[in-house]
């Protein structure tokens, strides 16, 4: 088994010597795994958030997002499929604030032009999309790595049911070999989600390649912002943008959202 590992790990790394130089240095502990600098996280992130984006609080779509979030794991449990902390491969799920954030960001923006990076077993990507079915309108792309382990790639996607599936497109590679073409294509994306390879070079070629193609007004979503400085960095040249940082529910980390202002650098 170890020895049918390490030779996927091999051919992967000669396929894509990046993202496979940055998978190794996060499985064997080289890459930074905490902020340098940590950012002073938002106690009442989610009442100044609806604030900002001009919605009402308490939001509806926020208390409807906690009984998704339970439908979620009841149909995982049911499927086999045990959902948490380290329980993909030993990445993780979604953090139920962050599902709680991408839902109202996903009404309130009323986004239609959605990108993940990311996708695991697909519990952030059934909170946009059932947004997007429930408005009748707008489209998921979600790029995704799957992990080295085959024996979980069934798992991909488990909590998207078939009738969310048509607004929904599964782009199979890195976000280096996959996200320039979609950005291409797309023009312009109303909300970004990154919960793909959280390190320090990863995040930072995200959040700059995204930016110029977020439309003012847009939202980028951001899990893990305390594996490395990548997040602050960005932020102090982002022009304009308002940022969040939260706590993960269970406390074990960050995740950060940034809101495009008026006022921007598209030389970003």
């Amino acid at each position: 088994m170890k020895l049918a590992w390490l030779l996927r790990a091999t051919a992967f790394l000669v396929r894509e010597p990046r993202v496979g130089a940055d998978r190794a240095a996060v499985r064997l502990g080289l890459e930074d795994q905490t902020w340098s600098r940590p950012l002073a996280p938002d106690v009442e992130w989610e009442q100044e958030l609806h604030t900002a984006l001009d919605a009402a609080w308490p939001c509806q779509v926020a208390i409807r997002a906690q009984g998704t979030w339970d439908q979620i794991q009841l149909e995982l449990r049911r499927s086999g499929i045990r959902s948490g902390r380290g329980a993909y491969g030993g990445w993780d799920d979604a953090d139920t604030g962050l599902a709680r954030a991408v839902c109202c960001l996903t009404a309130h923006l009323q986004a239609e032009t959605v990108v993940e990076t990311g996708v695991a077993r697909g519990l952030t990507a059934r909170f946009v999309l059932e947004q997007l079915d429930q408005a009748g309108e707008g489209h998921l792309s979600s790029i995704d790595l799957p992990p080295l382990d085959r024996s979980i790639h069934n798992e991909v996607g488990a909590a998207v049911p078939e009738r969310l599936r048509d607004r929904w497109s599964y782009l199979k590679g890195s976000s280096r070999g996959r996200l320039p073409s979609l950005i291409e294509e797309l023009r312009s994306v109303d909300l970004f989600i990154h919960d793909s390879l959280h390190t320090r070079r990863n995040l930072a070629f995200e959040l700059n390649s995204i930016w110029p193609v977020l439309r003012v007004g847009g939202a980028v979503v951001a899990d893990d912002i305390h594996r490395n400085d990548a997040f602050g960095d960005f932020l102090r040249s982002a022009v304009g943008a308002r940022a969040f940082v939260i706590r993960h529910s269970d406390g074990a980390g960050h995740f950060g959202i940034l809101l495009k202002g008026e006022t921007h650098d598209d030389r970003l």
